[in-house]
């Protein structure tokens, strides 16, 4: 059964290892964008901290009601990350939500979600950020001053496995600089944009 979505597809995908800049380039992409794009709240199973918002920050699902909505078929992907427990994964509601609005629609996930999210929409603009050298992903990450050694060993060997499937992404955006890597995108996206009203 081939549950693929066809064209147009207003759906931008970015992954990439820590320490490639993601966070900082979303921000910058909701903000800079010539096409109106909205970033997907996720779903999840862990609780809430202080100060998140229901809805805005995640949708805060029980384990019980993520698992009936996973055997359902609503989410576009999931997964349990890091081995924590919890739960995160896309609901097709939310995707449909922001479609409805006009509005790209931009998910920042890890690779496996990514990939799952690409059987879906075949023809996701999918992005895959990378710094100019796999010992810069190290540097940025001792930077932060905020991990123990073993959990930036743990987000090492993951970036090396993440790397591996960059292939499987349209694009490759090298982030070696923040302006340049946030225009590559939004030109990438204009041009996408562009292809759906020639059709």
């Amino acid at each position: 059964m081939n549950n693929s979505v066809k064209d147009p597809c207003r759906v931008a995908v970015l992954s990439g290892p820590s320490g490639s800049g993601k966070t900082t380039i979303v921000g910058r992409i909701l903000s800079d964008s010539a096409v109106p794009i909205q970033m997907a709240v996720s779903a999840t199973t862990r609780p809430p901290r202080q100060n998140e918002v229901d809805g805005t920050h995640y949708y805060f699902l029980s384990s019980d009601e993520f698992q009936a909505r996973r055997d359902a078929g609503d989410f576009v992907e999931c997964a349990e990350v890091h081995r924590s427990g919890f739960w995160y994964g896309t609901l097709k509601s939310e995707v449909q939500r922001i479609q409805d609005s006009g509005s790209w629609v931009l998910l920042e996930i890890d690779v496996e979600g990514a990939l799952q999210v690409m059987q879906i929409y075949p023809d996701a603009t999918s992005l895959f950020l990378m710094t100019p050298s796999v010992d810069e992903y190290e540097r940025r990450l001792r930077s932060r001053g905020t991990e123990s050694e073993e959990v930036i060993q743990r987000r090492l060997r993951t970036a090396a496995e993440e790397l591996k499937s960059a292939d499987s992404y349209r694009h490759h955006i090298i982030n070696d600089d923040l302006d340049r890597a946030v225009q590559e995108i939004c030109d990438v996206l204009e041009a996408r944009e562009k292809d759906f009203y020639a059709r």
